[in-house]
């Protein structure tokens, strides 16, 4: 019996703590550390696993495990057997198909994307940064997220790149949240089971000169009933299009600007009015998302302008015609309003209405009121 313990305790002494979990350690570090512009070095890895983990470990091991991982992945990507994955490994001469793959130049190991690239995650992260509904906070957190798809180096280069395109932005933090409840109250299924659309309420937010960092609410804080219906993003910020209980017609909503959303347990109304409402057509034709009189009108503009009209109505619901090599014009319905009318202001001498006669006559007045003002 003591010889069979000491025969035990020979045959465990030489095996070293905790390498089972030394692949996956292994990956994290490569997966974190490492770009086709920066590999790592197997010595790297050795480093960081005696110093950073209190593993021991030697370079031989490390090219064994980086094997090993891209021969489970392989398999658990292609679904395969480990089997076929192997013979995949042995004759894959180039590294097409290895996930963690020696430098040329023999400087060490990089992990190789396979589903997206760096340009995909910057672009992402970009998204987030020139999104106004969302918070500053919230924005750097979530490219932070979006970063971790990709090296240390390379994320660094992600958050410069988004913070020059960075926009002002909501105080509101809760947008997100508030996003979430809305999607809930329209879905169809709900934690698994049939959900029935419903209505919401909310307090609904303006800004005064007298306090910027306390917005107030509309209406004195009497909440607002709407039966959502779709999310809308316009010009950087998001927008909730709902059937108002109050004024019974389908408006829009700032979502930041919506705060103690709750769930009413009423069923949806409106089906008719949002149904009736054609939604690329809206959004083309709305300034803003700020509502007012449908009417079609014809504008006309000089020909470099063409890029801007096309660009704010698109080509499906508008009309244009060539009127002489210097002009054009477009027959488009929009929504008459201020925002309208200040948009067609921007573009100068270069942009004139022509009809209907109406608009025509309240654009004028709407010039004579700056007019007076100096």
């Amino acid at each position: 019996m003591p010889q069979k313990r000491n025969s035990e305790v020979y045959k465990t002494c030489g095996k070293k703590p905790n390498q089972r979990v030394k692949p996956y350690l292994v990956l994290q570090y490569l997966l974190k550390y490492s770009d086709e512009n920066h590999p790592v070095t197997a010595d790297d890895i050795v480093s960081y696993l005696d110093e950073d983990c209190g593993i021991s470990a030697e370079r031989r091991s490390v090219y064994r495990d980086i094997e090993e991982i891209n021969r489970i992945l392989w398999m658990l990507e292609n679904e395969t057997t480990i089997q076929e994955a192997t013979e995949v490994m042995e004759n894959d001469e180039d590294d097409m198909e290895k996930i963690i793959i020696r430098d040329k130049s023999n400087r060490g190991f990089y992990v190789q994307q396979r589903h997206y690239d760096l340009n995909d995650i910057r672009l992402l992260a970009e998204c987030v940064y020139s999104a106004k509904f969302i918070a500053q906070s919230q924005a750097e957190r979530l490219v932070n997220v979006v970063s971790e798809f990709v090296s240390d180096h390379q994320a660094k280069t992600i958050r410069h790149d988004a913070l020059l395109t960075d926009r002002v932005k909501t105080n509101n933090k809760s947008v997100l949240n508030t996003l979430s409840i809305i999607n809930d109250a329209m879905s169809l299924k709900l934690d698994g089971k049939k959900h029935e659309p419903e209505k919401i309420s909310f307090k609904y937010l303006y800004y005064t000169i007298d306090d910027l960092d306390k917005p107030r609410e509309r209406r004195k804080g009497e909440r607002y009933v709407v039966s959502p219906y779709r999310l809308l993003i316009n010009d950087g910020n998001y927008y909730l299009f709902g059937f108002d209980e109050k004024y019974q017609k389908m408006l829009t909503y700032r979502v930041d600007r919506m705060a103690d959303i709750r769930f009413t347990n009423e069923p949806r109304e409106g089906e008719e009015a949002a149904a009736a409402v054609e939604i690329n057509k809206y959004a083309q034709q709305s300034f803003s998302m700020f509502g007012g009189d449908t009417i079609r009108v014809e504008i006309l503009f000089t020909n470099h302008l063409l890029d801007s009209v096309i660009e704010r109505f698109g080509r499906k619901y508008a009309l244009y015609e060539k009127v002489d090599n210097k002009t054009f014009k477009v027959s488009v319905r929009v929504n008459i309003s201020k925002q309208f009318f200040s948009w067609i202001c921007g573009f100068g001498r270069e942009a004139t209405i022509l009809s209907p006669d109406n608009v025509v006559e309240e654009f004028k007045t709407y010039i004579d009121k700056i007019r007076e003002m100096y």
